[in-house]
Parts: structure tokens; C-alpha cells; sequence
């Protein structure tokens, strides 16, 4: 293939993130990058599994003088979030990456980039493929499904595993180093609903442009829910006129704070105008609200003529009602640790289908008791509005380890290298180390990795040089390890 990305070294590492990138993966959909990871190995005569959930582990010998050291996992994950721009033409089951490289970064054509994990997996690879590296016995991780719940970590035969020093590449922050992390799950409410065929005037509302992000990284800055704005409209409506809703549909991962929304209502030629005036209002009083936070911010009304599929009035009520009482958002923060994220909720899919109304939310909490706090109030919400619950995807949290000599040698690595302090901080999201300390006992770990913004959103990029650094501090990491 002709590769875009030129100019940065180690060249390798470039080429590979390019070559995965050409690779649909989104979560669910990995058995091609997996098996082109299997294909790599064989090639390199490296030790290489592959189980039926399509996780990939390699290994790779010690470099000559290292051969009594103990091994090292390197560990990220194989699958991508799977968000586009409205309009933009892509079928991420069978489209690869449309790559932009300029100014120094590489971004996507109008889709999210899966630089996460994408470059956890360039690295690994970088790694097995040169033999001019100094490194300790390396077991390199591949998961997959980790977006949707670390499914594969959670069904990976940790016995394959010797290592007991882990270097999670699943961090998106260049000189920030994550040594704890919150526990997670997904929680899905679910009601039957009934629809008839009705005919009026049609008002559409949709809301656009919202920064959205990750659910755990990015829930602290405060970025508009637009289900939860949505609904906030949808539900005026409904109680000020006879209107009835037929679509409400807001995004697409639990994980991702949700950027797009659309709402279709029917009303009748009487009540058409009162209906629009009031979304009309809304719309400008959302844009007043969010204007300093949320500069690209749109909230379009259009009025139609046609029939649609509306939902019963109880099934309407209920759906919107449970919309805008739900929790979302920081619920608990420690004041101590410079507010830290302690407590979460996203709510991150509403849909009204043919049958039923769903519900999906993200919790997440680094203290259990608060955790069970967010189930209950949730069992509590679903109660009161007739919806039944299913909760999948539950991740344990990842405690802080007083003493970790695999910290120690980042720590003092990064200061060598660069003459700054690498930052320590805990993390408002999930990340599989918590599923291998858990499993293996002893287990030292951290999470790192280069730079990476936007994360589950298409504005989502890598900046190049800050990819080049962070593979000179992982291999001088590995260095330090063989000859410890």
C-alpha cells in the first residue's frame, strides 16, 4: 500500500497503525484484524494464540543477555468506537479508515479514527517486529470487544499469561501515567410500546454539533447530553398540546456522550403553530444556555404534512418522563484529590423502535457502595415507568498500588528522557487492567500511551510526534526492564 504518514520514525510503527487502519474493526467485528495479527506472527516465527473470541496473545522471546528477566505484558485492545458525521457515507463493517494527515496529526475522514486502540496495536507490533530492541520475554495482549464491555478480556484464558509486570498502551495522554481506574457496567431499560398510524402536521426537531466525547474521560467537562436536552423539548410539547410522539432517536454507544438527536411529533393543523412556537423557543433558549460551551451547537424545527407511526400517550409519557428524570452526569466528586470524578452516569442510547423503548446507560464508579447507589436509583427509575432492566459488561475497578516498581522505572524513564515529572493520576473510565489484576495475582501495572484527542468522536485525532515520543519511552521502559 502507499502509506500517508512519512517523516516520523521509527517508520514501521507509522506503516503498521496505517495498515490496521485500513482494517474494519469495530467492536464485534474483529475476527479480520485478528487474524491478520496471526498472520503477523506466523511470519516472524513468533508463539501466537487466537481463542474464539478472537483475542490475540504473541510472544517474543528475550533479547540475548535478558533471558532471566521476568516477561512483561504489553496489553491493548483490538476494537474501535464506530462513530460518523451525519452524511458521511461509511459502512465501518467493510470500509477501512479514510486517513488525513496534516499539520503534524493524522485524523479521520468524517468518522471516528481508532487511534484507541489503534496505536496500542502499532506498538506491539513495532515492538515484535524489530529484533534490535533490549527487552525482557514479551507476552503482547490483544483483546477485543473492549468498548462494548472488555468482553474479551473478560473471556481470555489468563492461564496463557505468565507475566506479572503489565504496560497497558490504552491511556490517551502523553506524559500522564493512569495507575487506577473506575469500575463499569451497562445498564439497558427496556418497555414494549404499541403504535398506530396517524396523519397531520409533522414537526421534526433535531439537535447537531454537540462536542459529545467519552463517558468517563470527558464526563467532567460538562458537554450537553442531547438525548437528555432533546427530551427536555419533546417533553414541553407534550404536555402543553395534544401532540404525539412517533421517533425519538439518540445515540449509538452507551460510552460516548450522545452528539446527535432527532424527534419526530404529529399534531393537529390547530395546534401546529403553538407546537413549533414552542420548539422554536426551546431551541433558541438551549442556544443561549450552551453558546460558551458548545460553539457548534444547532437545533433545527421543520413542519411537514404526512402520517407516521405514533406511539400511545402512556408509552410516550413514560419513554420522555424517564428521559428527563434520569441521573446523568458527575454524581460524586473528591474534593481532596482536586475534584476528581468519583461517580458517573452517561446516558448514552434512547430509542423508540417499532416495539419497544431502550434505554442504555454507562455507569461508573471507583467506590462499589456508590456504584450500587447509581444501580439502584436506576432499578428505582425503571420501576416507576414500566420498563424492565438488564445489566451486562460489568468491569471491576482498578485499586492504587502503594509500590510499583513498573511506575518507578516510567517515572524515572520519563524524566531522563524529557527533564519533566511524568504526571500520576487515577482514571474516570474503564480500562482492562482491573479484569488482569484481578486475575492475576501480583500483578504490577500501569496504563500510558501518546496523545490522543477526541476520543469516540470523528473530531478524534493523533498528533504524529507525540506517537514517535511515546515509542522512545516504551522501548527505553523495555531496556530498563532487561537490565534490572
Amino acid at each position: 500500500m502507499t502509506y500517508k504518514i512519512t517523516g516520523y520514525q521509527p517508520e514501521r510503527l507509522f506503516h503498521f497503525f496505517e495498515e490496521i487502519s485500513a482494517i474494519p474493526r469495530g467492536s464485534s467485528n474483529e475476527k479480520g484484524i485478528s487474524d491478520y495479527l496471526v498472520e503477523f506472527a506466523k511470519a516472524r516465527g513468533l508463539w501466537c494464540h487466537q481463542d474464539e473470541l478472537y483475542n490475540v496473545v504473541i510472544k517474543k522471546p528475550a533479547s540475548a543477555g535478558a533471558e532471566d528477566k521476568p516477561a512483561v505484558m504489553l496489553q491493548g485492545h483490538l476494537d474501535m468506537v464506530c462513530e460518523k458525521l451525519a452524511g458521511v457515507a461509511h459502512d465501518f463493517e467493510k470500509d477501512g479508515i479514510g486517513l488525513i494527515v496534516q499539520d503534524g496529526v493524522v485524523t479521520a475522514n468524517g468518522t471516528t479514527l481508532g487511534g484507541d486502540n489503534g496505536a496500542a496495536v502499532a506498538l506491539m507490533m513495532t515492538v515484535l517486529d524489530d529484533d534490535s530492541l533490549t527487552h525482557p520475554a514479551l507476552e503482547c495482549v490483544f483483546t477485543t470487544q473492549e468498548e462494548t464491555g472488555l468482553t474479551g478480556a473478560s473471556g481470555l484464558d489468563k492461564s496463557l499469561i505468565s507475566a506479572r509486570t503489565m504496560i497497558n498502551l490504552d491511556s490517551e495522554e502523553e506524559g500522564i501515567a493512569t495507575v487506577s481506574c473506575a469500575g463499569g457496567m451497562r445498564f439497558t431499560m427496556t418497555r414494549p410500546v404499541t403504535r398506530r398510524s396517524v396523519s397531520g402536521k409533522l414537526l421534526r426537531v433535531s439537535v447537531a454539533g454537540l462536542l459529545g466525547g467519552h463517558s468517563g474521560t470527558d464526563i467532567d467537562k460538562e458537554r450537553q447530553n442531547g438525548i437528555i436536552l432533546l427530551a427536555r423539548l419533546v417533553n414541553r410539547v407534550l404536555h402543553s398540546t395534544q401532540a404525539q410522539l412517533a421517533l425519538f432517536q439518540g445515540g449509538s454507544k452507551d460510552n460516548a456522550i450522545p452528539r446527535e438527536v432527532e424527534a419526530v411529533l404529529v399534531c393537529s393543523p390547530a395546534e401546529i403553530e403553538k407546537a413549533e412556537s414552542i420548539a422554536r423557543s426551546l431551541a433558541a433558549d438551549f442556544a443561549d444556555e450552551l453558546l460558551p460551551f458548545e460553539p457548534d451547537f444547532t437545533c433545527a424545527v421543520s413542519v411537514s404534512d404526512g402520517t407516521a407511526e405514533v406511539v400511545s400517550e402512556a408509552d410516550a409519557r413514560a419513554f420522555i418522563s424517564a428521559i428527563c428524570l434520569a441521573p446523568n452526569g458527575v454524581r460524586r466528586r473528591n474534593i481532596k484529590q482536586d475534584g476528581f470524578v468519583v461517580t458517573s452516569l452517561n446516558l448514552g442510547v434512547a430509542r423508540l423502535g417499532d416495539t419497544d423503548a431502550v434505554l442504555v446507560f454507562a455507569p461508573r464508579s471507583s467506590v462499589a457502595s456508590l456504584q450500587e447507589d447509581t444501580k439502584d436509583r436506576l432499578y428505582l427509575l425503571a420501576e416507576t415507568f414500566g420498563f424492565d432492566c438488564d445489566i451486562s459488561g460489568a468491569y471491576p475497578g482498578w485499586s492504587f498500588a502503594e509500590h510499583s516498581p513498573i511506575r518507578d522505572t516510567f517515572v524515572a524513564s520519563y524524566h531522563d528522557l524529557f527533564g519533566t515529572e511524568l504526571k500520576i493520576e487515577a482514571l474516570h473510565a474503564g480500562l482492562e487492567c482491573g479484569l488482569f489484576s484481578d486475575a492475576l495475582p501480583g500483578l504490577d501495572a500501569i496504563a500510558v500511551g501518546p496523545t490522543i484527542r477526541g476520543c469516540h468522536t470523528p473530531d478524534e485525532y493523533l498528533p504524529l510526534d507525540s506517537f514517535a515520543r511515546f515509542y522512545t519511552l516504551l522501548t527505553d521502559v523495555l531496556a530498563r526492564l532487561a537490565k534490572r
